[in-house]
Order: structure tokens, then sequence, then C-alpha cells
């Protein structure tokens, strides 16, 4: 009997929000179906958090790293099977993309108290990086929600699309613009770098061949990161990885920018004016980095009857 009426409860809310459904987003999608749903997942994640601070980038970076793929759909997700090619072992994702399991126990909790499987996947991510920020001091924004969850996902793409940390100025502007996001958004979303560490591989090139670099900086770096072995070996990629700040941008103009990809943003090129503003106004920062993380959340979300809200983020219905 309790079955039946799951299912009962499931198949309404599920016309419901079909009829809800239109080609934009809404920040009180859920308001009427599932009101605790954000509540929900805000209190899961500021757990996570609490218990490991570093958790809060790596769900930013899940929500990122699926954007770029297609649009924010899950699809990053999504475990291999015989016809999924999973994005979680494309170069960027591969033994690197962590916090499966958090995104696994929000769903949990937020279908249980919604009684059925109501918000998607795709939304929690995109709610999970907003909280993750604003667990780490960073400043809260609308999220716009009722995205879908995609059936497919593309290693290929991923493998394609994510920016690389060897990529410089020209190429990452490309690749930012590929996914509708101008020269502002890539040095303002690039900033959430001031949170998280990375692999030694990442940045080894930079360490012991680049130019513009801080040689105190790059020593200090080599002796955690040789030149062979040790890939996995982290490093923070500003000086404070669980705290909100701007002294990622700082680092920038001090030529301590860990990643290639990151001293690119100041290397004599457009966006160093923006990098000098961000580096001494973080309510500025904090503004457009909030602004640019909608607009990247907005990448093309698939709604209405398009693809389906799963029972299981790491798997199609």
């Amino acid at each position: 009997m309790a079955s039946t009426s799951f299912l009962f409860l499931y198949v309404l809310i599920m016309f419901s929000l079909a009829g809800m459904a239109i080609s934009d987003l809404s920040d009180d999608f859920y308001d009427d179906v599932c009101p605790e749903a954000l509540p929900t997942i805000k209190r899961v994640v500021e757990d996570a958090v609490r218990q490991e601070r570093r958790m809060g980038a790596s769900l930013l970076r899940l929500h990122f790293h699926d954007c770029f793929v297609n649009g924010c759909d899950a699809s990053i997700l999504l475990d291999q099977t015989a016809t999924i090619d999973s994005e979680k072992t494309a170069r960027a994702n591969n033994n690197s993309a962590r916090g499966f399991e958090v995104i696994d126990k929000i769903k949990s909790e937020v279908d249980k108290v919604c009684g059925c499987p109501v918000v998607s996947c795709a939304d929690i991510l995109t709610v999970a990086a907003r909280d993750s920020v604003v667990a780490l001091h960073g400043p809260t924004w609308e999220v716009q929600l009722g995205r879908r969850d995609s059936t497919t996902a593309s290693r290929t793409t991923a493998n394609n699309d994510i920016p690389t940390p060897v990529m410089d100025l020209p190429a990452l502007i490309d690749n930012f613009k590929k996914q509708g996001l101008d020269e502002e958004d890539l040095v303002a979303l690039s900033g959430g770098h001031t949170l998280g560490f990375a692999q030694c591989f990442t940045f080894r090139n930079r360490i012991y061949n680049d130019t513009n670099i801080d040689s105190t900086f790059a020593s200090q770096r080599q002796a955690n990161c040789p030149r062979s072995g040790g890939d996995s070996n982290l490093a923070s990629l500003d000086p404070t990885p669980a705290l909100f700040d701007s002294k990622y941008f700082s680092n920038l103009i001090s030529k301590k920018g860990l990643l290639h990809s990151d001293q690119a943003l100041f290397s004599g090129g457009d966006t160093d004016n923006l990098v000098k503003t961000y580096s001494t106004n973080l309510r500025t920062f904090s503004k457009d980095f909030a602004e640019s993380m909608i607009k990247m959340g907005n990448i093309k979300p698939l709604t209405g009857n398009q693809g389906q809200i799963r029972v299981n983020c790491r798997m199609v219905n």
C-alpha cells in the first residue's frame, strides 16, 4: 500500500512539474512541490564541508566540469556502462573529480524529504556549488532551478571542452567563448581557484619550466612535486585554500599562480586590469563571481520534457 501511495505521489508531482516547466529556469521551481529541498541540500553540504574543508572546492569543481560538457545536465555523475561513455574517466576528471558520495547523500536526503524523486541531480549539483562557496565564507546568489538530467555522457567532449591547466590566455578566452562566457566570466570563474588544491602533475611543467614564476615559490612547490613521481601530491591553489578571498589574484600579480592557466590571466594580456581590480576589491570579485556562476549554471539546461529526473544520480533511469 505504501509503495502504491509513493508511486501515485511521484506521478502527481511529475505531472505538476511538467506543467510548470518552461524554457527558462526559475528560482522558485520547487517552492510548491518540495519546499524543504533547498534547506536539505544546504544542510548536507555544510556537514560535508565541516568534516572536510576541501570538499567545498570539490563540489564547486564538479558543477564547473559538468556545465562545460554539453551544459549543466549532471552528465558528469553517470558511471561507465555499455551505453554510457562516462566523463569520470576524462583527463580533467580521472582520479581527480571527487565529491560524488556527497551528491549521492544529498540526493537520498532530498528524495526522502520530498517523498519521491522530484529534484534533479543537475539542480543538486548547482545548488551544492553555491552552498559550498557560502560555507567557505563566499558570496551567495539566487540559483535558477528546473534543470533535468541527461541520459547520455561524453568522455570525448569532456576531453575537448573542459579547460586544461596548460592553456594560455587566447586558448582560455576561446574555450569560455564556446560556452557563451566572456573574458570577465573567465577571470571571475577562474577565481574559484581561491578554494582547493591541484595535483602535482597539473603544475609540474610550470614550476620547472615556466619563466614568469617567482623563483622562491617555484622552489617551494618543487619540494613536494619532483620532476618524476608524486603525481598526486597536492599543493594549494592559493595561500588560503578553505577561505573564499582575493589572495588568488594577489598571487597572480606576484607571479605565484600555481597553474600555467592561472598565471595566464596576468601575463600582459587583456585580463590584467581585472586581475588587479579583484586583487584589491573582494566585494567586486564576489559580486562578479556570483553573476558569472548564475550565467554558467544556465548553459544549455534541459527543461520541460527533455531528459529525466534520475532516481540514482549515477545511472539513467
